[in-house]
């Protein structure tokens, strides 16, 4: 097949530094290419890939340093040349938010796909979306789909990383810690996370992103509450940081304030043989196992009273989940899988 992927320009594909939507976009598009697919991406020029590069702007919005930009103007003059292009790809996957790039591909809708990787439960977005029906969507979770209900989805495919890139070191080092990471906002409750390690008794180190949006609630909420000791900022780390910051630890909190589409730290954590203790919000009850690769709570208190029991579970059993659920492989597959469904479905339209 000849595939397009369109991702979002605020990172580099895969990101130098946060970006879950980009690492995904990377490990899909670098899968495809695998398996023997003709592959265009479109993102920003300082992306890295063995497929084809289509730069639709020559760097990173959030890393470029100039003060004054547009994202919209960037984004638009990128679907422009993705428009151009559109009769040479059998399918043309977008990544983008708020389905900005509906008007464009209105008479070409069925050999579209998009998978939105944010939250659906925007008041605008249901409106908007019962403009353009016939556009086929992938959810990346279940619960995703609520917001959206009557939407035209192709499928429900979870997220996948590559196997290789986590390998757990099942051996325990000194006193066990816990870990956040992530990004510092209200809907990722960092301070929550304090809290329930500060009731375990635990240790706690949190790798996160500060965003422009974020800093304020950094600065009035968490920034209090870290002493380099028991409670330690470690920065935003890099991906090749990931495998021994998660591995090394008792488990990952993930105590979100919002409907989490997917969650990827969450299975960056099983890749490491980490569990996760995580809120009952979102995407969380359908990615872990239950007492398997950690515990779904509701509170704060059943948290913390969670905490000794995720010092007993089987890493290795974490492990077994995370590749037999959430490898980079399996999500690939799926894919291929959705596309095909997809043109099947387009060729009996042009038939009909």
């Amino acid at each position: 097949m000849k595939i397009a992927h369109v991702a979002p320009l605020y990172e580099a594909v895969p990101p130098m530094l946060y970006g879950g939507t980009e690492r995904i976009v990377s490990y899909l598009t670098e899968g495809l290419v695998e398996l023997g697919h003709e592959v265009t991406l479109f993102a920003s020029g300082d992306s890295r890939t063995s497929a084809k590069l289509a730069v639709g702007r020559e760097q990173a919005l959030r890393l470029d340093p100039r003060p004054v930009k547009s994202e919209i103007a960037a984004h638009l003059a990128m679907l422009d040349e993705v428009r151009q292009q559109a009769g040479e790809f059998d399918v043309i996957h977008f990544h983008l938010s708020h389905f900005l790039h509906f008007s464009f591909f209105r008479d070409i809708a069925g050999k579209t796909v998009t998978t939105p990787h944010g939250r659906l439960d925007y008041v605008d977005l249901a409106p908007a979306y019962r403009r353009f029906p016939r556009f086929p969507l992938i959810s990346i979770s279940h619960s995703q789909r609520a917001g959206l209900p009557e939407a035209n989805w192709l499928a429900t495919i979870h997220h996948g990383l590559p196997e290789e890139a986590y390998r757990p070191d099942f051996r325990r080092r000194g006193d066990p810690y816990l870990v956040f990471l992530g990004r510092f906002s209200r809907d990722k409750r960092p301070d929550r996370a304090i809290e329930i390690a500060r009731r375990a008794g635990l240790k706690i180190k949190l790798a996160a992103k500060i965003g422009v949006d974020d800093r304020a609630y950094f600065q009035e909420t968490v920034e209090p509450l870290l002493d380099g000791d028991r409670i330690d900022y470690v920065g935003e780390i890099e991906e090749p940081q990931k495998a021994e910051f998660l591995g090394g630890a008792a488990g990952l909190l993930f105590p979100i304030d919002w409907p989490e589409p997917f969650g990827l730290a969450a299975i960056e954590a099983m890749a490491c043989g980490t569990p996760i203790i995580a809120w009952n919000c979102g995407a969380m009850p359908e990615i872990i196992d239950n007492g398997v690769t950690g515990f779904v709570v509701g509170s704060v208190e059943e948290a913390a009273s969670r905490v000794p029991d995720l010092l007993r579970l089987d890493r290795h059993a974490v492990r077994s989940v995370f590749e037999r659920r959430f490898s980079a492989k399996r999500m690939v597959r799926d894919y291929v899988d959705a596309y095909t469904r997809l043109l099947g479905a387009s060729s009996q339209v042009e038939m009909s």
